[in-house]
């Protein structure tokens, strides 16, 4: 079997948690790069970061459907993360401010999406909480 055949089966067998961990790890990859781009590179850096904010746009998008089934608070926190993320990725572009705590927050939902036999959603709620109440 060729190696995109393997790759397509596996992505049609990831449970969403699994999709979602493989896709913030592209995206924060691509942040982390644009950090380290000299601040010249502006097309390469804005492409990491529009990325970023669509990413979470379209999470918050979703958390706002009645439709989700994620719990209340959780939906919530998700939806508060997506726009200090829209507002943060827009002071970056401008300059104001540094592409790094998008890559920590994108980290620490990253380690609340990785799979564990003892997580339960109240354990994510908890998480999200902690990400949204560190960004103060």
């Amino acid at each position: 079997m060729s190696l995109q055949a393997y790759q397509k089966t596996a992505q049609r067998n990831e449970d969403p948690r699994q999709t979602e961990y493989r896709l913030f790890g592209q995206v924060t990859r691509a942040l982390m790069e644009a950090a380290e781009l000299d601040r010249s590179e502006v097309a390469r850096r804005m492409d990491a970061l529009d990325w970023n904010r669509r990413l979470w746009s379209v999470l918050g998008t979703d958390c706002a459907l009645p439709g989700n089934g994620l719990p209340d608070a959780l939906r919530a926190q998700i939806i508060s993360l997506s726009i200090w993320v829209n507002r943060h990725t827009s002071a970056v572009m401008r300059g104001q401010e540094e592409i790094t705590p998008l890559i920590e927050v994108n980290r620490l939902i990253m380690q609340g999406l990785m799979p564990r036999q003892d997580q339960a959603p109240a354990a994510e709620s908890a998480f999200v909480g902690t990400v949204r109440a560190s960004l103060g």
